[in-house]
This record gives C-alpha cells, sequence and structure tokens, in this order.
C-alpha cells in the first residue's frame, strides 16, 4: 500500500518543460512538481483541473495569483459534486499555494516565518492555518504497526522551535565532511518535524521550509524527490523520531539520511517504504550490506559529488574568500583583477548563482558595507580544498 505512494501522477509531463531549458518554465515546473508531489504525504491526490491550470501558469499564459484565484473559484462554482471532492480541492489549493511559495526567494528563518510558511500553504484550507496547536496530539502510522511518534507539548512549541532553530543558526559547518554535513541536515530536520506544532500539515510545511533553507544555504535541491518521494520522507522522519525501549525499537536515521543523500549529493540510494516498518518481515528487510554504510554509488557506479565545480574561477574565489567576509575590492586582489566588469561576471556571479558566495546584506544589494562571504556549500567546498 506505501509504495504506492512513490508513483508520480501522470497528467503532466513536467520533465518536457524542464528539458526545454527555457529558465522560467523550468522553475514553474519544478515548483508545481513538488507542490503537487507533496500532497502524497496525506494520500490526497490533485484534480485535472489543477493539472490544466497548473500547465497554464508554466507556460506563462497565467501568473501564479492567477492560477490560485481560478482554483478557487472552480470549487466555488462547482456543482457537481463527487465523494472525494473535499480531499481534492484541499490538494489543489495547497498546491497552488505551496507552488507560489517555491516560485517566490523570500524566506524568513524564524518561529515566525514557520508559521507564515503553514498559513501561506494552508490559506482557505485550515480555519487554523498558521496558528499553533493549544493541545497534546498524537498519530497511528502505518510504518510504526499503529504506533506514534511523541510529539512537543503544545505547551513548549514556540521555546522549542526557537531553541532549534537557534542551535542551527550557531552551528558551524566547516569542520564537516560531506557525510557528516547531510547527517546533521538530517538530524535538524528531523527534530524540527518531530515538534509538530500545527494541529495538521507538518509535513507539507517542514518540506517547504526545508526545501527553502537549504535554498538559503547555497544548494541546488533535486525537486524530484519531494515529488516523487514525499511519502518516503514522511515515513523517514517518523523512523528518526521514533523509539520504544520495551520492543527493542530506536530511532533510526538512517532512512532520511539516504534521503538527503539523494536530494543532495545526487546519489541514486534505493528508497522503499517497507524497509522502514518496524519489525518487518525478512523478506521486506533492508539488505546488510546497505545498513552496515551511508556511502552508496549510483547505478554508474560513480560517487557523485554536488559540492564540487567543474568551474576554476568559482574555485579560485571560494579559496580566496575562505572563512572571511570581503568586500568586491577585496576579493577582486585576491584574484588578482583590476577590472571590476570582468570580476563580476567570470567570478561572483557565477559564484553567487551557484550557491557557493552568499551576500552579507541579501535584501540590500547596495549597502555601503555589503561584504561577501561563502555560503554553507561554499565552506564544504574551501574545506575540501584545504583537506
Amino acid at each position: 500500500m506505501a509504495e504506492g505512494k512513490n508513483i508520480k501522477q501522470q497528467y503532466l509531463d513536467f520533465d518536457e518543460y524542464i528539458r526545454q531549458g527555457e529558465p522560467e518554465r523550468k522553475e514553474r515546473a519544478e515548483a508545481w512538481r513538488v507542490a503537487i508531489g507533496l500532497q502524497a504525504v496525506d494520500g490526497l491526490k490533485t484534480s485535472e483541473y489543477l493539472q490544466e491550470t497548473a500547465r497554464r501558469n508554466i507556460e506563462g499564459e497565467i501568473t501564479i495569483d492567477e492560477a490560485r484565484e481560478l482554483v478557487k473559484e472552480y470549487y466555488i462554482k462547482k456543482t457537481a459534486h463527487d465523494n472525494d471532492d473535499a480531499d481534492k480541492e484541499e490538494a489543489d489549493r495547497v498546491s497552488s499555494n505551496i507552488s507560489k511559495l517555491l516560485q517566490t526567494d523570500a524566506f524568513t528563518y524564524s518561529v515566525a516565518g514557520l508559521a507564515a510558511i503553514h498559513r501561506a500553504i494552508f490559506e482557505g484550507v485550515f480555519k487554523h492555518a498558521g496558528r499553533f496547536r493549544d493541545y497534546d496530539i498524537s498519530k497511528k502510522e502505518w510504518v510504526l504497526r499503529n504506533d506514534s511518534v511523541l510529539y512537543g507539548r503544545w505547551q513548549d512549541l514556540r521555546m522549542t522551535i526557537e531553541y532549534d532553530l537557534e542551535q542551527e543558526r550557531q552551528f558551524d559547518y566547516t569542520a564537516l565532511n560531506k557525510d557528516q554535513m547531510v547527517e546533521h541536515l538530517a538530524k535538524f530536520v528531523a527534530g524540527l518535524w518531530q515538534i509538530h506544532p500545527f494541529g495538521e500539515g507538518n509535513t507539507r510545511t517542514t518540506a517547504v521550509f526545508t526545501i527553502k533553507y537549504l535554498r538559503s544555504l547555497g544548494f541546488s535541491v533535486n525537486n524530484d524527490m519531494f515529488e516523487r518521494y514525499s511519502w518516503y520522507f514522511r515515513n523517514a522522519l517518523v523512523r528518526a523520531n521514533y523509539r520504544n525501549v520495551r520492543k527493542g525499537i530506536n530511532a533510526e536515521l538512517l532512512f532520511l539520511v539516504r534521503f538527503f543523500r539523494n536530494l543532495l549529493l545526487g546519489e541514486n540510494n534505493e528508497l522503499k517504504n517497507r524497509h522502514m516498518l518496524v519489525n518487518p518481515p525478512e523478506e521486506w528487510k533492508m539488505p546488510e550490506s546497505e545498513q552496515a554504510s551511508h556511502q552508496h554509488k549510483t547505478s554508474t557506479g560513480q560517487v557523485q559529488d554536488k559540492l564540487c565545480t567543474d568551474n576554476p574561477n568559482i574555485v579560485k574565489l571560494v579559496q580566496v574568500v575562505g572563512e572571511r567576509e570581503l568586500s568586491v575590492k577585496e576579493m577582486m586582489d585576491g584574484v588578482g583583477l583590476k577590472g571590476r566588469d570582468n570580476f563580476l561576471n567570470l567570478y561572483l556571479n557565477p559564484s553567487i548563482a551557484d550557491g557557493y558566495v552568499r551576500l552579507l546584506y541579501p535584501n540590500s544589494p547596495r549597502h555601503p558595507r555589503q561584504k561577501y562571504l561563502l555560503t554553507v556549500k561554499g565552506q564544504m567546498l574551501y574545506q575540501e580544498l584545504c583537506d
């Protein structure tokens, strides 16, 4: 049953838009493919109307706000109703809301920012959109054989989120290798999800927050993962937060780490929901050889490393910036260039576009004290270059 959640909805050929290579269409298609795919975490499927509306937005016929309004009006005016209309309306409206969030770069890393994402996703769907729950919850999970993860107490929600976000904000990635970095990110996301601050929609909110946070760190997220494996993502979060000493079951991060390795490093680890079932039948168990190591090869036999770059100018600039915050002039001196335009076109702009360098004041590009520093992705590359 759970394995079927990984099957893509085939109304729209997102890959066709992505292969066409037109940047704006590609960006919109990737946003929609994630938005639609994430509905599987609650067993929801979008309607054909939503798919057609998404196509019109991807092709530039309508804006994302017009698409959202069309979906809203569709259900207001709909006269013939089917048994699954309520589920489809939730899936359609949430998909269009998530697509809008993913088509914008704005991101606020804070408790209020997390609540704002939930509100933006479930606007017009849940009356409690954007509000923390004021009651305790438990949820029966298939992967736990109907047991539940222990979620955060409602009285402690804001304080717990603030603590987790602040710990992550202060965390130093520079001393980590790729394996340690991926494991740390998996632990952070798992801990944030375990708080479960909202009555409903926590996994979809966590997924959108994670995508936008990883982008802010400089990573290019593999959108195909959230489209095809959203149900696996949820079950992996469950297993990362469940332990039952009486039954001899410990929290298991491996499944979530495998997801993040595919997401960030381009690996091709096999992701199967049945491997995560507690006390699985013998034929459902993960092979011991896969349990023994987090480091897997792709189908080509080579480990892919998305932290590396073939652009020698980016490598040079990363080495120059290192652990410092530098002005444009300081960076130009470091790479040995006097022409500002050449430096911007050959070094700085590509480094920013590929997620290795960021602005100290991103919301004020012309800030009089503007400096540039490495993103987490850039820090990881710098660490590798120093080893």
